[in-house]
């Protein structure tokens, strides 16, 4: 894979990591913090934003969704800690290390 095709992934990666977990927030709000219907309805959006964004990728779906985990470890640490006000802590911090090793391996180890 050449550095554009791995940059377009990442940031497709980064979206749909952003739509999946900003998606189920916004449901969660609606369910378990009682806000507006209209959370769940934008919330509803995103998610099938999600769904679509994957399909972008420049390899088969087991691989890509198997990569995605390691993303979403990742950003859901991140999300925690900015939007949450949770601070992540070191074994957070190794747990997203190692998933983002995995994604680099499942994903980019060039294969012959």
């Amino acid at each position: 894979m050449d550095a554009i095709t791995i940059t377009k992934s990442i940031g497709y990666f980064l979206l749909a990591g952003l739509c999946e977990i900003g998606g189920g927030y916004l449901v969660w709000q609606w369910l378990r913090e009682g806000k507006p219907m209209v959370y769940a309805f934008f919330g509803a959006i995103v998610l099938v934003i999600y769904g679509v964004v994957p399909t972008l990728q420049p390899a088969h779906f087991g691989r890509v969704y198997a990569a995605y985990g390691g993303i979403f470890v990742a950003l859901s640490i991140l999300w925690g800690w900015k939007v949450d006000k949770i601070v992540p802590d070191r074994f957070d911090i190794v747990g997203g290390i190692v998933a983002l090793i995995g994604v680099g391996i499942i994903m980019y180890w060039p294969r012959n």
